[in-house]
């Protein structure tokens, strides 16, 4: 059988899917198109997850397997792993899609091991040809972008968040029910429970629009200017350089960049960040950046697609009081 399906893993957590899962699936369905095969969505959970099914075929799924089992109900790696393992070794698959979320940068690898094949972790970009399996990853803390070539006939794949725009591609969808390829409760590792950050509106993965803040604010109270920016559009979360964290100005959960969490939103708007490269390095994939600084040497505006060069504390009130009258008419 001719290698022409794509698997995807569809993330969810309590109950809930993840921005993750469309972002696999629209990825994937790319992937099966090139391929002329289908898009097979593993969708896993305890009980009524299945009625998830339907917005993963919206985005292009043509088969949803559904796991639905109590163990499930928390992730659950080793159950996991061994599942889809089981299902890549049937054969027909061109590549197996996830998203490098924490979730997915465990799951990948394992599954990788497993089944012995070729892994490409963090891509941003990827195409896949008859033979082999092309992809670009960002490098040396993102100041080069580098090509892999894989030649196997089935590659696993794990895409930064945010590299591909979830879009609808609706399928019929059918659902194939699939049992766990091992006792979940057997499983050395158990996630007994997840917590979730206190007062936290909107994850930095999720986020189609992120507004971070950096020394440049001054002191910590000046982060509201930051939230205040962030809650005019409604749709934004708010992020943090690491000196910041460090100062215990914002949580650790905040921080992006090399040693924190890796983002691509639409809109990364960067306030009194000079650009050190270990921060550049966890958003400068991001899809259209603004940057706000008093000095115009800064390496941020090296990166960025818009620059402006003033106070921050002064530009913010009328950025954010810009945004509040532009959602009016919107």
């Amino acid at each position: 059988m001719a290698n022409t399906n794509v698997f995807a893993f569809a993330e969810s957590r309590g109950g809930e899917l993840r921005r993750a899962a469309l972002e696999a699936v629209t990825a994937a369905r790319g992937v099966a198109d090139s391929t002329g095969g289908q898009v097979h969505a593993m969708l896993a959970g305890g009980a009524g997850i299945g009625a998830l099914a339907a917005k993963l075929a919206a985005c292009g799924a043509d088969v949803v397997l559904v796991l639905e089992n109590a163990g499930f109900a928390n992730y659950n790696p080793e159950a996991l792993a061994a599942t889809i393992a089981a299902r890549l070794s049937t054969g027909g698959y061109r590549a197996a899609v996830f998203i490098a979320s924490a979730q997915g940068r465990d799951l990948a690898p394992r599954v990788a091991a497993k089944c012995q094949l070729p892994i490409a972790a963090d891509v941003t970009e990827f195409s896949v040809g008859a033979d082999a399996v092309t992809v670009k990853h960002p490098g040396y803390t993102g100041k080069i972008i580098q090509s892999f070539t894989l030649r196997a006939a089935t590659a696993v794949l794990s895409l930064r968040p945010g590299a591909v725009l979830p879009k609808e591609s609706a399928k019929p969808g059918t659902v194939e029910q699939v049992t766990s390829a091992i006792d979940p409760s057997s499983a050395r590792v158990v996630v007994t429970s997840t917590v979730r950050s206190e007062g936290a509106k909107l994850d930095l993965g999720e986020a189609p629009v992120i507004v971070s803040g950096g020394r440049g604010l001054r002191e910590s109270g000046n982060f509201k200017l930051v939230e205040d920016l962030a809650a005019a559009f409604g749709n934004a979360a708010v992020g943090a350089t690491r000196a910041v964290t460090d100062e215990g100005w914002r949580p650790h959960s905040d921080q992006i960049g090399q040693t924190g969490r890796l983002v691509s939103p639409q809109l990364y708007i960067a306030c009194g960040i000079s650009g050190a490269i270990q921060h550049l390095a966890g958003m400068r994939t991001s899809k259209t950046i603004v940057a706000i600084n008093r000095d115009k040497e800064a390496p941020i505006f090296k990166v960025a697609d818009y620059g402006i060069v003033g106070d921050v504390l002064e530009i913010l009130p009328v950025l954010t009081a810009a945004v509040k009258e532009a959602k009016k008419g919107a």
